[in-house]
């Protein structure tokens, strides 16, 4: 760090920028370690060409940048898929925004690797010295906390520290070391939302998801956590955790003659890369004695794409064992039909935002409608999620949507609330046996009511 501190002592306004690899796991994971390396090399190479003529690149492998007294830039590599750049003698806190934006648009072309296309992003954090730090090690601290906050703002982007910077990385990592000690301090839950058959009201069954009863934080919102889990990896063992609880309390149900009912577990992108998964979603069913065809794994359009050759042998695997697959959130993220033919899906999930404005915006009847007449075309089962008003329900039975779900029957509720609504009522009176609806009598869960 020698060069960053000789500048700072002589009152040269210094820039520092942190660089993570979005997505480098990824890489690392499919192509092998090797791969890797390789990547990382090519990605320095293209970093230097950001840089100011004569300037050093230094690479090493822990944190340590050493350049000579009169080095102007200097770039160096923590480990893993972080890289720091020094910026020495700036005049202007612009100039290390405008490196940042050159960096970030050197990364977008594909990368060859092994004659492989392999694509990155970057995620830069950018400190400047006298406002972010007097030392080298305040400097590069506090650049990272920027890093982290551009990362998780979504990624391929860049952000200059600020104080609110730093409170909300403290909170993440406080965050972070709560949720590493909350599964086994059994803060998790796993709450239920019902599914509805749209030709006869009966339920189907439920969707897992999980909530998080933090002791000082109260529920803590999936939106807050999940993606959290995701990143550090723990996803893989709440994902398992959520597996077998589900499925365990769905067999449960079942022999308190509760219904035939169905258990649907969402899969993270993660889980679904994982060569273990088959075996463990194998194990839960022997273990919890629930038939596989009562188990129906909802994935991401997002998570087939990672490596899409063994997602289809991991989705074939699960198949043999005679779980369904639904592809959840469908018409948000890649939409190739493509998908529908190669992967074996059995479900297609209407996502909510195409349901929420149903039946009065245009775009969104054209969507829903062209997604219910395709699933029935391909021998698809669908389910329209996030149903809320009577217009709503009207509008994709109409349609002959196979199946409801949403606050208009039930919110998500833990397993002795849908044991008392599942008591209370088999059917939802919502709907008639022949699919047409008329208003909820008394005490049928509405919308207005699921929020207050």
């Amino acid at each position: 760090v020698r060069a960053l501190e000789q500048s700072v002592r002589r009152n040269r306004k210094v820039a520092v920028l942190s660089l993570d690899l979005d997505g480098f796991k990824r890489v690392n994971d499919t192509l092998g370690h090797a791969s890797g390396d390789i990547l990382l090399k090519e990605v320095s190479k293209r970093l230097s060409g950001c840089l100011r003529n004569g300037d050093r690149v230094v690479r090493a492998d822990t944190v340590r940048l050493d350049t000579s007294d009169n080095a102007g830039d200097a770039l160096g590599r923590f480990g893993g898929d972080e890289f720091v750049v020094i910026l020495a003698d700036i005049r202007r806190t612009e100039h290390a925004s405008e490196v940042a934006g050159r960096i970030l648009r050197s990364l977008t072309p594909p990368f060859t690797i092994n004659d492989q296309e392999v694509f990155v992003t970057g995620s830069v954090g950018i400190a400047i010295s006298g406002a972010d730090g007097d030392d080298a090690e305040t400097l590069i601290k506090n650049a990272d906390a920027a890093m982290y906050y551009a990362k998780e703002s979504g990624r391929n982007s860049f952000h200059l520290f600020t104080e609110s910077v730093h409170a909300r990385v403290r909170a993440r990592l406080f965050l972070e070391n709560d949720l590493r000690h909350a599964l086994e301090r059994k803060q998790f839950e796993v709450y239920y939302q019902p599914k509805i058959d749209g030709r006869n009201g009966e339920v189907l069954g439920t969707e897992a998801l999980i909530r998080w009863r933090h002791p000082e934080r109260g529920l803590v919102s999936p939106l807050d956590f999940i993606p959290l889990a995701e990143e550090t990896g723990l996803i893989v063992a709440l994902g398992e955790w959520v597996l077998e609880t589900a499925c365990r309390q769905t067999k449960k149900w079942q022999e308190q003659s509760l219904g035939a009912l169905q258990i649907a577990v969402n899969v993270s992108a993660r889980q679904l890369q994982s060569l273990a998964f088959v075996d463990v979603v194998r194990r839960v069913l022997d273990e919890t004695r629930l038939p596989a065809r009562c188990l129906e794994l909802e994935i991401t359009e997002g998570a087939l794409i990672v490596d899409s050759d063994f997602s289809l042998a991991i989705l074939d695997a699960l198949k043999k064992l005679g779980v369904r697959i639904a592809l959840d959130d469908f018409g948000t993220g890649y939409s190739s039909l493509a998908y529908l033919r190669r992967f074996p899906i059995d479900t297609l999930k209407i996502d909510r935002s195409f349901v929420r404005d149903l039946p009065h915006d245009h775009g969104s009847i054209a969507i829903a409608s062209a997604i219910i007449a395709m699933s029935k075309s391909l021998h698809l089962n669908v389910v329209a999620e996030g149903v809320e008003t009577q217009e709503q329900l009207g509008f994709v039975l109409a349609h002959d949507c196979n199946e409801i779900q949403g606050y208009l029957f039930s919110p998500p509720l833990p397993a002795l609330g849908l044991e008392a609504w599942l008591a209370e009522r088999r059917r939802p009176p919502s709907i008639t046996p022949r699919g047409r609806t008329r208003p909820p009598p008394d005490g049928v869960l509405v919308a207005g009511d699921a929020e207050e």
